[in-house]
């Protein structure tokens, strides 16, 4: 039995109302999903929690701890490409989000985020190409720590984007893309999805698709590692 067939039939239905092989790689915040920008707005508190997940020495998972099927692009290069969920798909580790009021006050102001987790590349650590698994999401960028020295780069359908701190970047990550890093510093940015803007006929089947069916299933199973992982966190 091909079980990944209900999901190809769905992406190929998306991909329709999407523009198929003419859809946009990176899109106009502003025209798209303008409730993103409060995050740029809030950028200052979200780099301070970060910062001090990090000074503070947090022992995050890495990506493919939380989430198997990342386990191919997670750990084929070397280095340890890491993560601290924020939330996912209406599941929401409350030791994590302890730690980050201002950062959760800020998704707040988001309509209808599906993920939120800070990612975290070690110095050197690049992301080998690959394409996101559904089409019903768009992906935002928030650049928090982006080092001066060759800065670290992701390339989606062949176009390039250089991260820069503070600044959000939206991009459709079901193209093949790529992180190109060659830095000596980590790389960290906030990683948001969104549903991605369609019709209503397929907005239903994705909503349907996104809540009825992978938040019951993969969202509680990843915020469920997220948990065990840091279940310990919470501030005393």
């Amino acid at each position: 039995m091909d079980y990944h067939a209900p999901k190809r039939a769905v992406n190929d239905l998306l991909l329709r109302y999407a523009g198929n092989e003419h859809r946009p790689v990176f899109f106009d915040i502003d025209a798209v999903y303008p409730g993103l920008r409060a995050l740029e707005r809030a950028y200052p508190q979200i780099r301070a929690e970060c910062d001090a997940l990090l000074s503070g020495g947090v022992d995050m998972p890495r990506y493919h701890e939380v989430n198997r099927p990342a386990t191919e692009i997670s750990a084929r290069t070397p280095g340890d490409w890491k993560v601290f969920m924020l939330e996912l798909l209406g599941h929401r580790p409350a030791a994590n989000r302890a730690r980050c009021p201002a950062t959760c006050a800020a998704l707040a102001q988001v309509p209808n985020v599906l993920q939120a987790f800070f990612s975290v590349l070690d110095p050197g650590k690049s992301i080998p190409e690959h394409d996101g698994p559904y089409v019903g999401y768009l992906r935002y960028h928030l650049g928090l720590r982006v080092p001066r020295d060759h800065p670290p780069s992701i390339r989606v359908a062949g176009q390039p984007y250089t991260w820069r701190e503070g600044e959000g970047v939206l991009f459709d990550d079901s193209w093949p893309h790529e992180v190109i890093n060659q830095a000596h510093e980590p790389r960290v940015v906030l990683i948001v999805d969104v549903p991605r803007p369609l019709p209503l006929w397929p907005r239903l089947v994705n909503h349907f698709v996104l809540w009825g069916v992978a938040a019951p299933l993969y969202g509680r199973k990843v915020v469920q590692k997220a948990e065990r992982y840091n279940g310990d966190l919470l501030p005393g």
